[in-house]
């Protein structure tokens, strides 16, 4: 029991002489941290001063060389300053001498100004004395011619003004007439000579369209299968392109009839695809007629493109683009309308051109005046009206779309383009070739006018001329006067009319002459 207590009063001793020796080691340690503090805040103080002492010394550095920058720019301000004012002064004085100058002449010159003046007064005063004395004597003079005369100078003045003006009125309307007759001559050969000339610049081939094609095949065998089993493919060709297939003993041809230059045209092109194909049925027919009618739609509008780019126009609608492609497969008295309307549009072009007037939008006038005709439809309106109509309706220009409706005579003409349009239409429809008829009923026409003309006492020839549009007569001068020449002229016009049906109009020519011939031997 006494061991027990001995340990524990040992360990009691001994936590309490560990816990004295812990505070006695921990107190030492504290007091060693203090004293290291202390020397490392005095070091830091220390370093601290010595960088305050260099940043000073830097600072106050830096503020001399600025004092001296500033005092060197402020310098150079005040010397350019003082160079400015010295210019100003220099500039100043000049002025000043040049101003005395001038003051110095003008004095002069005001002097010599006054001088003048006073020898102008003088002038002066010796016209208006001169002028008194003449003004006197004038009105003696007059009054002597009055007494002379027997009239007074106002009477007098009025006879000689009223004979005057009927000189002059005289003389106005001789000189008013010769000019009217030479304008007359003048206009006349200036405007055959600008139609002559756009005759001869534009050249275009006559036209060669009908009603039929010929499709060309290599050998008979060919037909066989085109007509096909109890003519079903051909009958199938005929219903799917609308044009008549003439299939007879013709060699190695086959003959497509249709007006319409558009369906014949699908009807070759479809018959040429299905041959080289070589597989010829109604079900083939029909997807074959179909491709093609598209190609051809395709065909139609490059055509039109191909035409305004040709002819330099441009901004045209697209829709006309198309109907332009369209004339393409038209034809006008068997003339093709596409080349009618490209020839007008180079005529007119020429001619606006040499008359001064914009060439280009004549171009765009001639090229769309048949644009009426193309329609497939039948229409009461005539095609000028129609093509009119949608020249307005596709934003053609005024001019434009009353050239197309006035060309013949269905509206009244605005602008100066339209007679130019309706002179080029007849030019291109009246070459020779340019539109063909049946040949029998063309050259019978020619006969009936010239046997007409021969119908009439004292003819000696008569030639129909110009597709039948001029009859020249020559007549014998011994038995036909001039008189009588012109109403012979009238009685053929009047016989024509009445007993001939033709298109367009006759001209009547007649023609006397007269010749003298002697031999000198």
């Amino acid at each position: 029991m006494d061991n027990i207590i001995f340990l524990i009063v040992a360990t009691i001793a001994g936590i309490a002489v560990g816990f004295v020796i812990a505070k006695v080691m921990e107190r030492n340690k504290a007091s060693e941290i203090l004293s290291n503090a202390k020397k490392t805040s005095d070091r830091l103080i220390k370093e601290a001063k010595s960088e305050g002492e260099s940043i000073k010394k830097d600072k106050i550095l830096q503020a001399k060389e600025k004092f001296i920058e500033l005092k060197s720019e402020h310098e150079k301000v005040i010397f350019s300053r003082d160079k400015k004012m010295a210019d100003a002064e220099k500039r100043t004085r000049d002025k000043e001498s040049q101003v005395s100058n001038e003051l110095a002449k003008n004095k002069k010159l005001s002097a010599e100004l006054e001088a003048k003046l006073k020898e102008t007064d003088k002038h002066t005063e010796y016209l208006e004395k001169k002028s008194s004395e003449l003004k006197k004597l004038h009105k003696s003079q007059v009054q002597q011619l009055e007494v002379i005369s027997g009239l007074s100078a106002d009477e007098a003045k009025e006879q000689l003004v009223e004979s005057l003006k009927e000189q002059a009125k005289a003389d106005s309307m001789a000189l008013i007439q010769d000019r009217i007759e030479e304008a007359k001559l003048t206009a006349k050969q200036e405007a055959k000579k600008i139609i002559i000339n756009t005759i001869q610049r534009i050249g275009t081939e006559e036209a060669v369209e009908n009603c039929v094609s010929v499709f060309n095949i290599e050998s008979d065998d060919v037909k066989g299968r085109i007509i096909g089993r109890e003519g079903r493919n051909i009958r199938a060709i005929e219903a799917a392109t609308g044009v008549e297939i003439i299939v007879d003993d013709t060699p190695e041809a086959i003959i497509l009839s249709c007006f319409d230059s558009v369906r014949r045209e699908v009807a070759r092109l479809s018959l040429h695809k299905l041959v080289t194909d070589g597989r010829i049925h109604p079900a083939r027919i029909e997807e074959v007629v179909k491709k093609t009618r598209k190609q051809i739609d395709e065909e139609i509008i490059e055509v039109g493109k191909r035409t305004v780019i040709d002819l330099g126009i441009h901004g045209l609608h697209p829709e006309l683009i198309k109907t332009v492609g369209r004339m393409k497969y038209r034809s006008s008295y068997g003339q093709n309308l596409l080349q009618h309307s490209r020839e007008v549009a180079k005529l007119c072009g020429v001619m606006a051109a040499e008359l001064g007037l914009n060439p280009k939008l004549a171009k765009r006038a001639g090229l769309l005046h048949d644009i009426g005709k193309v329609p497939d439809t039948e229409t009461e309106v005539p095609h000028a009206i129609l093509g009119m109509q949608w020249a307005e309706k596709y934003g053609e220009k005024p001019e434009v779309c009353n050239a197309i409706g006035a060309h013949h005579d269905e509206v009244e003409m605005t602008s100066l383009i339209s007679p130019i349009i309706q002179v080029c239409d007849a030019i291109s429809g009246a070459r020779p070739g340019a539109r063909r008829q049946v040949l029998d009923s063309y050259i019978q026409r020619l006969k009936d006018l010239e046997e007409i003309a021969f119908g009439f006492s004292g003819v000696k020839k008569a030639y129909a001329i110009q597709a039948g549009r001029e009859l020249r007569v020559i007549v014998e001068s011994e038995k036909v006067n001039d008189e009588r020449a012109e109403s012979l002229s009238f009685e053929i016009s009047q016989k024509i009319q009445t007993d001939m049906t033709y298109p367009g109009q006759v001209k009547i020519t007649v023609i006397r002459e007269t010749r003298a011939v002697n031999i000198a031997k």
